[in-house]
């Protein structure tokens, strides 16, 4: 029970602060890059990519039974 409570305190707590902080940072006004940022692509050294595929029937209930 005790902890329960714990919990809920702490819970209430951070919604305070950060409901605060929230307020805080709003009045910040935000910067604009001044140039805009350059992405590239980028290529990987080998183009051979491993596929690796796996294959097997499934097993019937009578087998599943017997792994047991």
């Amino acid at each position: 029970m005790k902890v329960r409570k714990n919990l809920e305190g702490l819970f209430i707590v951070a919604a305070v602060v950060t409901t605060f902080a929230s307020y805080a940072t709003a009045a910040i006004a935000t910067q604009r890059a001044t140039a805009p940022i350059k992405v590239e692509a980028v290529q990987l050294a080998d183009d051979n990519v491993a596929v690796v595929e796996v294959k097997g029937k499934r097993l019937t209930a009578a087998e599943k039974a017997a792994l047991k």
